[in-house]
């Protein structure tokens, strides 16, 4: 009979390479993405980045797309290092974790929607153009920019928390989360 010390022992003592690399890479993507959206705002119809900064930005939307699949496959190829904290803890991590795919799924759905939303596909760094797959709906484009912003906007205030709190866990708790992430050992 396996108990939990034994199964604790088999469990890796920080976030496999590929998990880690996934996992810097989609953050910095989405905070490029969220400032370069928020910059976008406000260009006028004459502005030279009017329409060249979209583009990049869908680019870049649809990249990091691919990385989230990508992160999703890692997370369930490699094992994970156990969660620290007590039981609450863990649990609270496990759900701040949920949301934060479920947030992020959301901003990137939306920003497809609102790039489809005239039935044609996206262009993505001009290598190819990825389909629009979805038929276009009425005021696709407003809903779809509605939920982009305000997903946005969650997704960056869940993601400060997060790194709020591998702070905490490193400076205030001492232990290993952050370590974790970075390839130290634990």
């Amino acid at each position: 009979m396996v108990n939990a010390a034994t199964m604790q022992q088999n469990l890796p003592d920080r976030w496999h390479s590929a998990s880690r690399v996934l996992h810097w890479s989609s953050a910095a993507l989405i905070a490029g993405l969220f400032a370069s959206g928020w910059w976008m705002t406000g260009l006028s119809y004459y502005d030279s980045w009017y329409h060249r900064a979209p583009w990049w930005h869908k680019s870049f939307g649809l990249t990091l797309t691919a990385l989230l699949i990508l992160r999703i496959a890692a997370r369930l190829a490699f094992a994970r290092p156990p969660a620290l904290g007590h039981r609450h803890a863990r649990r609270a991590a496990h759900v701040g974790h949920l949301l934060l795919y479920l947030l992020l799924c959301a901003v990137l759905v939306a920003g497809y929607l609102i790039s489809t939303a005239e039935g044609r596909g996206v262009s993505v760094f001009g290598l190819f153009e990825f389909p629009a797959l979805v038929a276009p709906f009425r005021d696709q484009a407003t809903l779809a920019g509605t939920m982009h912003w305000y997903a946005a906007w969650s997704l960056i205030v869940a993601g400060i928390g997060h790194a709020l709190l591998a702070l905490k866990h490193h400076f205030i708790d001492r232990d290993a989360t952050l370590t974790r992430m970075l390839g130290r050992r634990a």
